[in-house]
């Protein structure tokens, strides 16, 4: 009988547990827009608390749990806490709102979306309106959803009511849409870009403290503001720490549905592991170790270049402090900046383990220069 020469298949074991599952549930489905993370930040730092030894907080809101915060040489892992959103621009005197982008929102998926405006009485409820097919007809071309047209109906027929609800012009607007776990193997949820990436941040803490690691420098595990408008928070936060290497988690673009063009976007998709990216600001030697670590782990992962910038923190941490060596480690997602953002579960699982055996590969005071 011939011998059978083919391997095993690779069981996956999951890193993510029913505890830390449902602190996911709770943090996605709190709101976290651009410039008002401050409950979600609140949140993510009560849960990472038993596994840090301390903690900061900046003047924008940018969280960071801190491991041997005594150690010289400083490693951060980072990902960013905001949520794209909308502002109140504009009330007219039948009690219709006017919106602007507060970030990369999609004007394109608004229509028919049901709303909170926050305002200092409370939340307003409210949907984007938009008119019935029945009067949309008769041969003239319709108009597509642009932000000159899309509008906020919240049940009030002139403007002196909505004033008297409390909203008022830059009142923060988000989606209602809440997390949901679909065939057992996809996470779905608005603003999984990217509070999916400081929920991997933290379980990389949680496993590092379960399984009584001492790491030999300083970890600081970042949660920055501000990204969706220009990576600010990351920028202010590199400048304080002062880190000596960077390792920056954020979503990538899966690219195997309908109307992307793999030619431009590259192959990727959900369910084949953590995507390492190639980019100027991607220091080599960080990202071959992550490569290594992967491989020495058997951890699935998946390649991308990035032409100019990598998009993410990680420019802001690589070009900071005269120059930080950074790397990305990025979550395949599936229709990014809508409110059914999907990742797969595995790839959670993979992004996480990855990290974390980056981080035990990592010695202290290691210098990353090409040559010396």
């Amino acid at each position: 009988m011939p011998e059978n020469t083919e391997k095993p298949e690779k069981v996956h074991v999951p890193v993510v547990t029913p505890e830390s599952l449902s602190f996911l549930e709770k943090y996605i489905n709190n709101s976290s827009p651009t410039g008002y993370e401050a409950a979600g930040q609140q949140m993510w730092l009560e849960y990472l608390k038993p596994y840090i030894d301390a903690q900061y907080i900046d003047n924008y809101g940018t969280a960071v749990g801190i491991i041997n915060p005594e150690a010289e040489y400083r490693v951060v892992i980072e990902a960013h806490a905001d949520e794209i959103s909308w502002y109140v621009n504009y009330i007219t005197s039948d009690g219709l709102i006017y919106v602007i982008r507060n970030g990369g929102s999609d004007h394109q998926i608004a229509p028919s979306k049901r709303v909170n405006i926050y305002t200092e009485k409370g939340v307003v409820k409210a949907v984007f309106g938009w008119p019935a097919i029945h009067t949309r007809s008769g041969g003239e071309k319709e108009e597509a959803p642009t932000l000159k047209n899309i509008f906020l109906d919240c049940g009030c027929t002139t403007k002196d009511e909505v004033e008297k609800l409390g909203v008022h012009v830059g009142c923060v607007i988000t989606y209602e849409d809440e997390f949901m776990v679909l065939n057992d193997r996809y996470y779905v949820g608005r603003a999984l870009d990217n509070r999916v990436g400081g929920f991997m941040i933290a379980e990389v803490a949680r496993k590092l403290k379960e399984n009584n690691i001492k790491l030999p420098f300083g970890l600081y595990i970042v949660n920055a503001v501000q990204e969706e408008i220009g990576l600010a928070g990351a920028g202010m936060i590199a400048e304080y720490i002062e880190p000596d290497v960077a390792i920056i988690t954020d979503v990538t673009h899966d690219t195997q549905t309908p109307m992307i063009n793999k030619n431009t976007q590259g192959d990727l998709a959900c369910g084949r592991g953590p995507v390492v990216s190639y980019a100027p600001a991607v220091q080599h030697n960080v990202n071959k170790l992550l490569v290594e670590s992967a491989e020495k782990n058997n951890i699935p992962f998946q390649r991308q270049a990035s032409s100019r910038s990598t998009g993410t923190d990680t420019d802001a941490f690589a070009y900071s402090n005269h120059g930080v060596p950074s790397a990305l480690i990025s979550l395949p997602l599936r229709y990014m900046h809508t409110t059914v953002e999907m990742v797969h579960k595995e790839d959670v699982d993979n992004v996480i383990s990855l990290i974390y055996q980056s981080l035990l590969n990592i010695q202290d005071g290691q210098d990353f220069k090409y040559f010396k």
